[in-house]
């Protein structure tokens, strides 16, 4: 539950839309409307905070006031006004709001006091039909009637409708639409009229039959910032894609290098593999060369013998 403003009844006109038709809105005035007061749940059993506005000379202000103004740092102001929040839209005192608390195409409630009218009878204040007007009636033509019944109950009912003050009364219209708003100059533009003389105070609360906006601003619509909802939300998202994303590189970063380092210890094992099986294929080649000698050695001493022993026979058959 949001805050709500109090703003000045300016008058009313017409705006154009962009497809050409026009709408009678009110404008409302708001200017200097600011936090003087928290009421906490702890200390007073509820949540809430109190605005004020409209600019006022200290002297028309009472001691009390000027004091209790003078120790939040806030000039004295003229309306001030309650508004029921939840804990989470707590707003700091001296906090100052703007026309972009509402947003475009939002539904408000709106209450302020109508417009006295005086002291009016009955046809005027209640849409009485009134008497006959043919001759018989006797000058009462625009009276209400009788008011009671007979000797039981022999009285009149409270809350009977009859002659007396009309208008300056609290009331609230509902589902009243925000047509545009300007924030510089403080402006904003209702469709339809409100209760209330030019002038007059009025409060805007968010619809409580119509669903708030998604793009209203929390926890309020502060003078020359921007914050919205889904602005708190989309960099509530980055932050947390960021820290999902550096989180995500850390452990890649330590499996790459607990990858690495076995990678770089095979390496060397195949070095020294490789330099293992290189020292045996040398002493296997010299060691088949000698066989190969020995070998070849072996088979040209019987040769040898046997030739030496042909040439012996030969000699021993000469002689």
């Amino acid at each position: 539950m949001r805050s709500g403003l109090i703003v000045k009844k300016v008058g009313m006109t017409r705006l154009y839309l962009e497809d050409g038709t026009h709408v009678p809105v009110t404008v409302l005035s708001l200017k200097d409307c600011q936090v003087i007061a928290n009421q906490s749940l702890d200390k007073n059993g509820y949540n809430s905070i109190t605005l004020a506005t409209g600019e006022t000379k200290p002297k028309k202000t009472n001691k009390s006031q000027r004091e209790a103004f003078a120790k939040i740092k806030v000039t004295p102001k003229q309306k001030q006004m309650e508004f029921r929040v939840s804990e989470d839209n707590m707003l700091p005192i001296g906090s100052e709001l703007g026309a972009n608390h509402f947003v475009v195409g939002q539904y408000v409630d709106a209450t302020g006091i109508t417009i006295g009218k005086g002291f009016a009878g009955a046809m005027k204040r209640h849409n009485f039909g009134g008497l006959r007007a043919s001759h018989g009636v006797s000058i009462s033509h625009r009276s209400h009637g009788s008011t009671g019944n007979s000797q039981d109950p022999g009285r009149v009912f409270k809350g009977k409708k009859m002659a007396g003050q009309m208008g300056n009364r609290q009331r609230t219209i509902q589902n009243l639409q925000v047509v545009a708003a300007d924030e510089d100059r403080g402006l904003i533009f209702i469709k339809g009229g409100l209760p209330g003389s030019k002038g007059s105070w009025i409060s805007l609360k968010d619809a409580v039959k119509k669903a708030l906006p998604s793009d209203a601003p929390y926890p309020a619509g502060l003078k020359g910032v921007n914050n919205t909802k889904n602005e708190d939300d989309k960099s509530n998202q980055i932050e947390n894609t960021k820290l999902e994303e550096a989180s995500a590189e850390a452990p890649k970063e330590e499996i790459s290098t607990i990858e690495e380092a076995p990678k770089e210890e095979s390496a060397k094992a195949e070095i020294a593999k490789s330099a293992r099986e290189e020292v045996p294929k040398e002493e296997l080649a010299a060691k088949k060369e000698v066989s190969k000698e020995e070998t070849t050695a072996a088979e040209e001493a019987p040769a040898e013998a046997s030739e030496q022993l042909k040439n012996d026979g030969k000699k021993e058959k000469e002689n």
